[in-house]
């Protein structure tokens, strides 16, 4: 697949069967369109192509209102990679691109530009200045410039309507089951191995402390999850608390993760890490015992986790 950033800088002459949307997440929603669009475009000729929008348009448009990504750009691009779409365009995307009528916006960009030849776009698909042109509008400038249009049906895992906010939803509440079932795989994140107050190790749970480097990288809700994580090479059963350490007066959010059978260095390191079950809220203890009890808890129920889903 071929990325570029931006529209100006695409190049191809080939005829497009695109799709736009900001695809945050690349649910299975997301992937029922795009594995369309690539099966599709190789039956008729044409190229399959994403344009897509980087930063989210929301929050060019609403910058006051805080806004978090299931997805990084470089970890949407390799998602839309695997899929089988021949090019993905990043449009940056500023006020003065939200600005732009839908006519010049199809006209100049997706005609002129781009040479689409046909459009498949989902059921709520909107364009133009303020958003204010549809499907119909779409279809009128099809018939006008001459490419096709075609729209696709909301797509449904066991009745529940597939979002990437609903998936924001669920993960901000903890729940990383639902969060799974609608994604098609575990929600996962990379961060670096960063120094801590190296409080685990004095309770026999030393843990690695992860920093996410992108501030809109959507972190899941407070709480104790069973994850893997991915290093050097290898997956590594761990449990992981996000929070603020209450029993020791934290006060700050931190990432701590305790490593199942694992020796050596990690400070440095950049890890990737997929949650796999929701065990617990996070809880203040009385005492360090207590706590640690508890951690022991946790870890039973951590495999309970890795058994329920084969993972040895």
């Amino acid at each position: 697949m071929q990325t570029f950033f931006s529209i100006a800088e695409f190049q191809s002459t080939r005829p497009l069967l695109l799709t736009v949307g900001t695809f945050d997440g690349v649910h299975l929603g997301h992937q029922a369109i795009l594995s369309q669009i690539a099966s599709e475009a190789e039956a008729q000729g044409l190229a399959s192509a994403v344009l897509t929008f980087h930063p989210h348009p929301r929050m060019v448009l609403k910058p006051n209102e805080p806004m978090y990504l299931l997805q990084t750009i470089e970890e949407k691009q390799a998602a839309i990679a695997d899929l089988g779409i021949d090019y993905l365009i990043v449009q940056p995307f500023d006020a003065a691109f939200s600005e732009l009528d839908a006519e010049t916006y199809v006209k100049q960009l997706l005609v002129d530009k781009l040479q689409v030849s046909k459009m498949l776009v989902g059921y709520d698909h909107r364009f133009g200045a303020k958003r204010q042109a549809d499907y119909s509008d779409l279809q009128r400038f099809g018939a006008q410039y001459g490419f096709e249009v075609e729209q696709l049906s909301q797509q449904t895992v066991d009745a529940l309507t597939i979002s990437s906010t609903e998936i924001r939803t669920a993960l901000l509440s903890g729940q990383v089951a639902l969060a799974e079932k609608l994604l098609g795989r575990p929600y996962d994140f990379t961060g670096t191995v960063v120094h801590g107050k190296k409080l685990g190790r004095t309770i026999g749970y030393p843990t690695a402390n992860i920093e996410i480097t992108d501030f809109h990288k959507l972190v899941p809700g407070l709480g104790i999850y069973a994850v893997i994580s991915e290093i050097d090479g290898q997956m590594v059963k761990g449990m992981m608390s996000i929070g603020t350490n209450p029993t020791v007066g934290g006060q700050t959010r931190t990432i701590e993760i305790y490593y199942f059978d694992f020796e050596g260095d990690l400070y440095g390191k950049t890890i990737t890490t997929y949650c796999l079950g929701y065990l617990r809220a996070e809880a203040k203890f009385e005492s360090l015992e207590q706590l640690k009890k508890a951690l022991e808890q946790d870890a039973d129920d951590s495999f309970a986790v890795f058994n329920e889903k084969g993972i040895h």
